[in-house]
C-alpha cells in the first residue's frame, strides 16, 4: 500500500498542461509500482486516471508515455464515473450506508448519493484545491466562486440532510487537524466523525494557525498542507449549504470502489466488520472457529437485542482470543488497544 502526491494538475489552469514535475513524479511512481507488481506475480493491474489527466491538453500524451515505459494502460474516467467509483468504495466499508459522498482530489470534487446499497445521482465540479489555488480574483473571488458552484451542485443533487461521507487526502488532513484541535486521543481516520459545528471551528482554527507549525503538530506533509486552506473553504461552504446531520471520514475511495466493482453480489453482501474479525481470529487466535461457537453459546442472552447489538457481540466473540500472546498483567490493556486501534470497517 503506497500513496504518492504527484500534483499532476498544479498550474494547469494557466498552462493547460500537466505539471512537468508532477509528470516526473507520476512516471517514477508508476515504474516502481509496475516492478513491485511484477515481483509479486500479479497477473492484472487496473490503472485509473481522473480529473488532471482527462482535462489536460497533454493527457493522452502522458498516457502514451506510461504505456511505453511501463506497459500499463491507463483508463481515464469522467467525473460522474469518478463519483460512482468513490461512492462504491464507501459502500464497501459501509454496506448499508445512505447519504452523500463527497470526493475531493487535486483538480476536482465529486458528489454522489448512496442509499440501499446503490449509487444514485452524481455530479462533478472543478473545486479541487489545485484549481482553486490558481483561480484569479484573490480570496474574495474564490469565496464567490465556491459559493456559486456549490449552490449549483445542491440544485442538481437536491436536499441531502443525512450523513456526509468525506473521501480524499485533503479531507483526511482536515480531520487530522480536527483531532489535534479537540485533543482526540484515537488517531484512526477511517470512520472518524465530525459535526457541522466542529467543521466550522476547525476551519477557523486552520485560518488562524501557522501552517508549518500545524503541519508538524499533525503529521501532514508540506505538499498536502499547502492545499488544506483551500479545501477548508470548500468544506465550510459544503456543510453550510447541505447541512448534513453528521460527517464521517472514509479511507475507502476509488481504489476500493474498483475492488467493489469486481465483486460478485455474494461478496458485496458480506459484513466488513465480521469478515475482518474472522480474519483476525484465523490469523491470531489459538483455536480459530471457537469464536462462532462462543457466540452461539451466549446468543440466548441477546435474543431480544437489536441486530446492531448482536453484530457487536459477534465481533467481540470472534476477537476474544486474538491478544492471548500479551502478558497477563497487560492483556486487558492490549485487548482494548487492539480493538480500538484496529483497521476495522463497517462500524456505525
Amino acid at each position: 500500500n503506497g500513496k504518492i502526491m504527484c500534483a499532476l494538475g498544479a498550474g494547469m489552469s494557466e498552462t493547460g498542461h500537466l505539471s512537468p514535475q508532477g509528470r516526473a513524479r507520476a512516471l517514477s511512481a508508476m515504474r516502481r509500482f509496475s516492478k513491485l507488481a511484477d515481483g509479486m506475480g500479479l497477473s492484472e493491474l487496473t490503472v485509473v486516471a481522473t480529473a488532471a489527466v482527462r482535462d489536460a491538453s497533454d493527457g493522452r500524451e502522458f498516457c502514451a508515455d506510461v504505456l511505453r515505459e511501463t506497459g500499463l494502460r491507463i483508463w481515464v474516467i469522467d467525473g460522474e464515473e469518478e463519483a460512482r467509483l468513490s461512492a462504491q468504495g464507501v459502500l464497501l466499508g459501509w454496506p448499508g450506508a445512505y447519504g452523500l459522498v463527497c470526493d475531493i482530489g487535486g483538480s476536482s470534487m465529486e458528489l454522489a448519493e448512496i442509499s440501499g446499497g446503490r449509487v444514485g445521482r452524481r455530479v462533478t465540479s472543478q473545486l479541487g484545491p489545485l484549481k482553486l489555488r490558481d483561480l484569479k480574483g484573490g480570496a474574495k473571488g474564490r469565496h464567490a466562486h465556491i459559493k456559486e458552484v456549490i449552490t449549483g451542485l445542491q440544485e442538481k443533487m437536491g436536499n441531502q440532510r443525512d450523513r456526509l461521507f468525506l473521501v480524499g487526502g485533503s479531507w483526511r488532513a482536515i480531520a487530522r487537524i480536527d483531532m489535534y484541535r479537540r485533543g482526540y486521543p484515537l488517531h484512526v481516520l477511517h470512520e472518524y466523525r465530525m459535526t457541522v459545528t466542529s467543521v466550522r471551528e476547525t476551519v477557523k482554527f486552520i485560518q488562524a494557525s501557522d501552517l508549518d507549525e500545524l503541519r508538524n503538530a499533525c503529521g501532514v506533509s508540506s505538499s498536502r498542507m499547502s492545499l488544506v486552506p483551500y479545501a477548508a473553504e470548500v468544506l465550510s461552504r459544503l456543510v453550510k449549504t447541505f447541512r448534513p446531520k453528521d460527517i464521517a471520514i472514509s479511507s475507502y475511495g476509488i481504489r476500493e470502489g474498483m475492488l467493489y466493482e469486481q465483486m460478485p453480489q455474494r461478496l458485496r453482501d458480506r459484513d466488513p466488520l465480521i469478515e475482518a474479525c474472522y480474519f483476525a481470529e484465523a490469523k491470531d487466535a489459538r483455536m480459530p472457529g471457537f469464536g462462532k461457537v462462543l457466540y452461539n453459546f451466549i446468543l440466548p442472552l441477546y435474543r431480544s437485542a437489536p441486530h446492531a447489538r448482536k453484530r457487536l457481540v459477534k465481533a467481540a466473540c470472534l476477537l476474544h482470543d486474538v491478544s492471548w500472546r500479551a502478558h497477563p498483567d497487560y492483556r486487558a490493556e492490549t485487548c482494548f488497544d487492539n480493538a480500538t486501534r484496529a483497521n476495522l470497517g463497517g462500524l456505525k
